[in-house]
């Protein structure tokens, strides 16, 4: 199969990309956190703070610093046990105790690893991985590496003014085992989800931080000794506290032009044991093929696509009111937030709490990355589209947002949830329950004309990453989100018009007030 295939039954053909007579052994199920054995242990502070609204200022964060903030970012938060069967007035049937993240995953696998390059006095300076289910640092190659991390990144970034990078991989077997081939857009999603809600917490801290999504690929698995057919970085983020570092500039000195392959040679290779449970590990020859297809082996392929959005007034806008921003506290908004299934009530949703949760997830998902460079206000590759039904003061009917004239698009008028409810391939929400209903969507044939194959997984990230945004802005407006991929994407493409504008749906987010979910919940934090 050709990749071009694989990528289109990805985006249409779900149901292409799981063979139907593979049974899942659920007995051989990896763990969804990475464990690594016999190597150097630096434990964290686990009396994390119940709220996130102070700042930092400009001081070099402590190790109790970035322990909060891993936590915050990654950490196993909370045990919950909920019932999965209805009670048959004898006994319950079986319960699902799971332990939560405050990032959500698909089918709650994980597939993403958390890495800190870290410069603290109460550390070696080094390569650690944030071992999540024992909430501490695995120290796995001691040493200062500043130049080897900014060759990796092009020369664009001054690593030296950064106490920290972070590295964002995926696990390839971790969800291949329940998802088979579909888990590669469950990947990018995953690893978008743990940025968007690593920038946020970031903020709380006064970190500055930018988002590289172009590296020599080879170099950074070296760097942190990961094999590439089982797992491979996706995304490079440094950290630091001064606002005034340079960012993206461009250094075209030949002697910084290095090759993965000559960067490599720098390092000697490491390799560690960890544990991830299964014994028998599947053969996954799609995942390799795309990964290897994604790599990036030369500076001279990275490029800047971003260019300044213009404010274009539709005769059919639908101005929205001026509204103040959200403001709430994140560890609050974290704990409190669930995706629910049955838990929807339909429930009038003003036309001005609307326009605030429109406004601050799009606020709130402007970030520093090298795609846009030092572009202020870059044209999104990532557009907010809605089904609005029962909205105080707006019309029933499909929009498109417009956030830099702050204004609705009708696309379709009427009531749409019939149309998104036929759409369902899994009847696990009643829409009709539903006030709004999002859909993030984006280009057509996934940035490869721009970036290759590369361009797919960036999509995928950058739509997780307004995923997180939108579920932390609907529960602190007081709803609740759930994200599916279990629609018709040509039926929706359908709805809004978007083939022809050369975009295509991605994932939709059901969004409205709900009540509570029967279930017990206890918090993971001393």
């Amino acid at each position: 199969m050709s990749l071009k295939v694989f990528l289109h039954q990805l985006q249409y053909e779900p149901d292409k990309t799981k063979p139907q007579d593979v049974e899942v052994d659920w007995e051989d199920a990896p763990l969804p956190y990475k464990l690594y054995r016999h190597l150097p242990v630096f434990p964290l502070a686990s009396d994390v703070p119940l709220k996130l609204t102070d700042k930092r200022g400009q001081e070099k964060p402590t190790l109790r610093d970035i322990g909060y903030f891993l936590w915050y970012t990654f950490g196993l938060a909370q045990l919950s046990q909920s019932v999965v069967e209805q009670y048959t007035g004898e006994e319950w049937e079986s319960s699902l105790q799971l332990c939560r993240r405050f990032v959500p995953s698909g089918g709650g696998l994980y597939p993403s690893e958390i890495y800190m390059y870290l410069k603290l006095e109460e550390l070696p300076y080094g390569i650690y991985h944030y071992d999540a289910a024992h909430h501490r640092l695995i120290l796995l190659r001691e040493g200062q590496f500043d130049s080897y991390v900014c060759k990796a990144l092009g020369n664009r970034c001054d690593v030296t003014s950064c106490f920290a990078v972070a590295f964002v991989s995926t696990v390839f077997w971790k969800n291949f085992y329940k998802y088979n081939n579909f888990s590669y857009r469950l990947q990018g999603l995953d690893a978008g989800l743990l940025i968007g809600q690593l920038l946020e917490v970031a903020k709380r801290f006064d970190f500055e931080v930018g988002v590289y999504f172009q590296f020599l690929d080879r170099a950074i698995n070296h760097l942190l000794g990961l094999p590439e057919a089982e797992e491979s970085v996706y995304a490079v983020i440094p950290l630091a506290v001064e606002s005034s570092m340079e960012w993206f500039r461009h250094d075209i000195s030949h002697k910084n032009r290095m090759s993965s392959a000559e960067l490599c040679n720098e390092l000697p290779i490491i390799k560690h044991d960890h544990y991830m449970r299964s014994k028998k590990v599947l053969d996954y020859p799609m995942l390799t093929k795309l990964n290897e297809a994604s790599i990036m082996d030369s500076i001279f392929s990275f490029k800047q696509l971003g260019r300044e959005q213009m404010v274009v007034y539709q005769n059919d806008d639908h101005a929205l009111p001026q509204v103040n921003r959200l403001t709430y506290d994140l560890a609050e908004v974290c704990r409190q937030r669930y995706s629910p299934e049955n838990e929807f009530v339909l429930e009038a949703v003003s036309q001005s709490d609307l326009a605030a949760l429109l406004q601050e997830i799009m606020i709130s998902y402007h970030y520093r990355n090298d795609l846009d460079g030092s572009i202020q206000s870059p044209v999104p590759r990532v557009n907010l589209y809605g089904c609005f039904y029962g909205v105080e003061g707006i019309r029933n009917g499909a929009y498109h947002y417009d956030n830099i004239a702050h204004a609705l698009q009708l696309v379709r008028a009427g009531d749409q949830r019939p149309w998104l409810q036929s759409g369902m391939s899994l009847d696990n929400v009643n829409l009709f329950q539903v006030p709004l209903s999002f859909h993030l969507t984006g280009d057509l044939r996934h940035l490869h004309a721009e970036l290759g194959y590369r361009g797919y997984r960036i999509q995928q990230m950058e739509t997780g990453m307004l995923v997180q945004r939108l579920l932390l802005a609907a529960c602190a407006s007081g709803m609740e989100g759930r994200p599916l991929l279990g629609f018709d994407v040509n039926s929706m493409n359908e709805l809004y018009g978007l083939t022809p504008l050369g975009q295509t749906s991605l994932i939709q987010i059901p969004i409205g007030p709900c009540r509570g979910r029967s279930r017990l919940e206890g918090s993971l934090s001393q």
